[in-house]
């Protein structure tokens, strides 16, 4: 790869990683992995991926909000 090709491929790698955060946050992937980070940090044994994402299912029904904002 040149250096000319490497200069113009940059923004689109940048744009596509930005991309793929953005997927990441609105899918909650990211929330898992965050996740199992904490629990490596505290020496916890991780709940199985059906439980956390029925966990956090059960949360947000029970902390609904009667307002907008």
């Amino acid at each position: 790869m040149s250096a000319s090709t490497a200069g113009a491929t940059a923004p689109v790698r940048r744009a596509l990683a930005g991309l793929r955060w953005y997927a990441r946050q609105l899918s909650g992937e990211a929330k898992w992995d965050d996740y199992l980070a904490a629990c490596e940090r505290r020496g916890e044994e991780p709940m199985t991926r059906r439980a956390f994402e029925r966990h956090r299912d059960q949360h947000r029904e029970r902390s609904t909000q009667g307002r907008c904002c």
